[in-house]
């Protein structure tokens, strides 16, 4: 059966998923061997109230409490709660609802060496989850996944910490939720299907990210996209999507965004297919990614850059439909009024954009 799962987390990361209404056995952590001493390894009374028949609470108490690494896996006899009423702390050399993430971030970014580097750990991962209710998370392979009421609060200059990255997974909703980060406050990946993000505040980030795709062979498409009703502020970039030049076809369509504010974005949109962070591509061939189905509208606030709208499509593989709408974005800096860029694509117009783009 689906295992359901309630988190409420009290330090860095508040989350709440899934009611269950019958009173549950309750699983106190401090019975099986746990104290709440910042030393001892909160581990495992989830095996417990996975074989318990009903619905079953795995408590833990207030206090500090040491984890490693812990798998939760199913399938379960009853529903489960999770409620954290204290501090989960990670080993510096993991991650946890208290990552202690500084440690890791001063280390090399897999980004600028890839062969010395040592890829950070993830706080949370759902994998192959199916009809699950939940809320720094990887969510891979699911269906039907909704994050509600989600928080994240990182420095801005924490290395590769995505609130949420989704990918290879269908039917995921993100709403009300606030993220903070310093990488993609969402960031999507391939194989994505019918993803909803609605009332989302992110910053500081670097915004709301499709991609990249076309790095890997064998990348599944991505289709089915809503952006609405969000809120960027400070980041790095507003709403993006970004594919590799020369390496892998792909697809991405059916991709909407729509009523989002920006406050101070550099970048507010951005469609870049000649994505290549620190020059390590083949610039001299265009992307194999194919987009189609794309829609900017009724998008609003300021621009921290002049330049508010790019559009660099593939020469390669010719986008089809792409519409701006309503693109009310204003710069006050010394680069002159807001503007727009297109490249090889020729957007349909709708109203309000500024200079640029025809």
């Amino acid at each position: 059966m689906d295992t359901k799962i309630i988190f409420s987390i009290v330090s860095l990361l508040f989350i709440n998923f899934s009611l269950v209404q019958a009173q549950p056995a309750v699983f106190d952590i401090t019975k099986f061997g746990a104290a709440p001493d910042g030393k001892a390894d909160a581990t495992d009374a989830w095996k417990e109230a996975c074989a318990a028949a009903g619905s079953s609470k795995i408590l833990i108490p207030a206090g500090k409490f040491l984890a490693g690494i812990v798998n939760v896996t199913g399938h379960c006899k009853g529903a489960i709660e999770v409620e954290v009423q204290g501090t989960v702390q990670a080993p510096p050399e993991l991650a946890g609802d208290d990552g202690q993430g500084q440690v890791a971030w001063k280390g090399v970014s897999c980004d600028k060496d890839l062969k010395n580097c040592k890829k950070h750990p993830m706080n949370i991962r759902f994998n192959f989850i199916t009809k699950g209710k939940c809320f720094h998370v990887n969510v891979l392979g699911c269906d039907d996944f909704t994050f509600e009421g989600f928080i994240v609060s990182t420095l801005e200059g924490s290395l590769n910490t995505d609130g949420i990255h989704i990918g290879r997974s269908k039917g995921v909703t993100i709403s009300n939720a606030k993220i903070g980060t310093g990488d993609d406050c969402i960031s999507i990946g391939d194989g994505t299907e019918n993803l909803k993000i609605t009332k989302v505040a992110c910053g500081p980030g670097h915004g709301i990210s499709i991609g990249s795709l076309g790095k890997y062979e064998n990348e599944d498409p991505v289709s089915g996209i809503t952006v609405s009703d969000c809120t960027l502020t400070g980041t790095t970039n507003g709403v993006r999507i970004k594919t590799w030049p020369a390496m892998f076809p792909n697809t991405a369509t059916n991709i909407h965004f729509q009523d989002i504010t920006m406050e101070n974005v550099s970048n507010p949109i951005i469609v870049d297919q000649m994505y290549c962070p620190w020059n390590k591509c083949n610039k001299k061939e265009p992307s194999k990614v194919k987009i189609s189905d794309v829609s900017f509208k009724n998008i609003k606030g300021t621009s921290a850059t002049a330049l508010t709208v790019q559009l660099i499509y593939s020469s390669g593989v010719p986008c089809e439909k792409v519409e701006l709408a309503n693109i009310d974005l204003t710069y006050s800096g010394p680069e002159g009024p807001a503007k727009s860029e297109c490249i090889d694509v020729k957007p349909t117009i709708v109203g309000k954009i500024p200079e640029g783009c025809k």
